[in-house]
C-alpha cells in the first residue's frame, strides 16, 4: 500500500494526511469544493500529497477515508471503493446532520450506514473518538511506554488487519472492539470519546496519551 485517499480534508482528514506523508505514504486530498480550495493544504504536506475529486481519492487510494459530515454520507462514491478498505471517521450530531431516526433509537450505527451505502467496501471505523490535536500529537514510535491506542471495529477482519498495520505505522497501537455493530462504543457521550486523550475533561486542547488499558476501560465502560 502506498497511496492514502481522503474524501473530507477537515481537521481529522487533514491531520490524518499529514500522519500518512510522514510515515512515508503518498496522500490524495479531496474536499466538496474543489481541489483548487486545497492548495495551501498541498503545499504544505509537500511533495508525497496531490488534491483532485473525491472520485480521484476514491479511486487512486489504496487506503481510503472518508471524513465528511453523516448528512453527507450518501455523497461517498461507491463503485470506485468497491473492494478496497474504507476507514470512517464520523460521529452523529443531530445539531448538524439533521435526525436519523434508526441512530436515535440505537438500531444501527453511523458507521453501518455507510457500509450500507458502499455494500462492497471494507468499513473500518476508527478516529472518530480522538481530537485532532490530540491525534497530531501523541504518535510514539512502536513499543513505547506512552504511546496510544485508538479503537477500531469492523465486520472483515482482514480489513481490520490493514488498519491496524496502517495505524501502528503512523504512531498508534490498536484495540479491536469487534463488529461494526459495537462501534457506539466510542461514540458521542461515552466514556472513550474525546477526553480519553486529553490531559482533563475540560482541557481538550492539552493532549495526554490514552493506552490500550485505558481504552478498554473506557469502552467496557460505555452504556446505552
Amino acid at each position: 500500500m502506498t497511496t492514502v485517499g481522503l474524501i473530507g480534508s477537515g481537521n481529522i482528514g487533514g491531520t490524518v494526511a499529514r500522519l500518512a506523508v510522514d510515515a512515508g505514504y503518498d496522500v490524495v486530498l479531496s474536499n466538496s469544493r474543489g481541489p483548487e480550495t486545497l492548495t495551501d493544504l498541498v503545499e504544505t504536506l509537500g511533495e508525497h500529497a496531490s488534491a483532485g475529486t473525491t472520485q480521484d481519492a476514491a479511486q487512486v487510494g489504496d487506503l481510503v477515508v472518508v471524513s465528511v459530515p453523516l448528512k453527507a454520507y450518501r455523497a461517498v462514491p461507491v463503485e470506485p471503493l468497491a473492494g478496497k478498505v474504507v476507514i470512517d471517521t464520523n460521529n452523529y450530531y443531530p445539531q448538524r446532520d439533521g435526525t436519523f431516526p434508526e441512530l436515535d433509537s440505537g438500531e444501527t450505527t453511523s458507521s453501518e450506514l455507510l457500509q450500507r451505502h458502499l455494500p462492497d467496501s471494507r468499513v473500518v471505523k476508527v478516529f472518530n473518538n480522538i481530537y485532532f490535536k490530540g491525534l497530531a500529537a501523541l504518535p510514539r514510535p512502536t513499543g513505547a511506554a506512552d504511546r496510544s491506542a485508538l479503537a477500531i471495529a469492523g465486520d472483515d477482519a482482514a480489513a481490520k488487519a490493514e488498519v491496524t498495520a496502517f495505524l501502528d505505522r503512523i504512531g498508534y497501537d490498536t484495540v479491536d472492539v469487534g463488529p461494526l455493530a459495537e462501534g457506539w462504543r466510542y461514540q458521542p457521550d461515552t466514556p472513550a470519546y474525546g477526553t480519553l486523550y486529553s490531559a482533563s475533561p475540560t482541557d481538550w486542547e492539552h493532549p495526554a496519551p490514552g493506552d490500550a488499558a485505558k481504552v478498554r476501560a473506557a469502552l467496557a465502560a460505555a452504556t446505552r
